[in-house]
């Protein structure tokens, strides 16, 4: 092969690359400086993908691109991760929120519409809460009412009958309650009772009096204590030096 042959080779190739990556433009002929729309060498969302930019236009390079990179990283990712905590624990917060709202069987006298004391304090809290109360309440469907062998065929009409009552004795007081009245609503359900052992309870409440301290003792055997050489002991009691773990 000549030296004109090999020129004439190389042109056509160079040719025939250039033609491979094409102009991503807005439908303009030529890609000299200016005529490709869209900034055709710059980046960003929107650019023409050219040769100097991140490719996000259309055309062989704009979509070889779009296969290996992801536009949306981290931010898509960074929300989704946020969503799966955030979500679980929205859900737990609107449950206990619900929970509160609730006027359970206890707060009244059994078998009748009739507030305890424990019921008005209750109702009274709800009316203090801050920005502003939550209009929706919630009553515990009536299951103190005695149940005989006579009563059992009239039960369901009974509760709904005792149920409506007690809507309407928690919607009385709570509208003498606001100096501002809001328009309360009282709806039934039937979920547990939320609680918790009456120790377990007790254990929080005088430890959050005494300062809650960490799982590790100093007293006994096994604890961790410094050697003559400021090492850590084996567990066969505190060593020569300071005692046990700080808490």
């Amino acid at each position: 092969m000549n030296r004109t042959m090999r020129a004439a080779a190389a042109a056509a190739i160079l040719t025939s690359g250039l033609g491979s990556i094409g102009c991503v433009n807005t439908g303009t002929t030529g890609c000299s400086s200016g005529s490709c729309a869209g900034s055709g060498t710059g980046g960003g969302p929107g650019s023409g993908g050219g040769l100097g930019g991140r490719g996000e236009g259309h055309g062989p390079i704009g979509d070889h691109w779009r296969n290996f990179v992801d536009p949306c990283y981290p931010e898509r990712y960074n929300y989704a991760a946020r969503e799966s905590v955030v979500g679980p624990f929205a859900q737990q917060a609107a449950n206990g929120h619900f929970l509160n709202q609730t006027i359970w069987n206890y707060y009244f006298e059994s078998g009748t519409d009739r507030l305890t004391p424990a019921g008005i304090e209750k109702l009274d809290s709800l009316t203090r809460a801050r920005p502003a109360p939550d209009p929706r309440l919630y009553i515990q469907t009536a299951r103190d009412i005695p149940t005989t062998p006579e009563s059992v065929g009239k039960l369901v009409d009974v509760r709904a009958e005792l149920d409506a009552k007690r809507a309407a004795a928690v919607k009385q007081y709570m509208s003498t309650q606001l100096f501002a009245p809001v328009a309360f609503e009282v709806f039934v359900h039937d979920a547990p009772v939320p609680g918790m052992n009456s120790d377990m309870a007790l254990r929080a409440y005088n430890g959050s009096i005494l300062q809650y301290r960490g799982g590790v003792s100093g007293a006994g055997t096994g604890t961790l204590g410094t050697g003559g050489q400021g090492n850590l002991t084996a567990p066969a009691g505190g060593g020569a030096g300071a005692g046990g773990a700080p808490r």
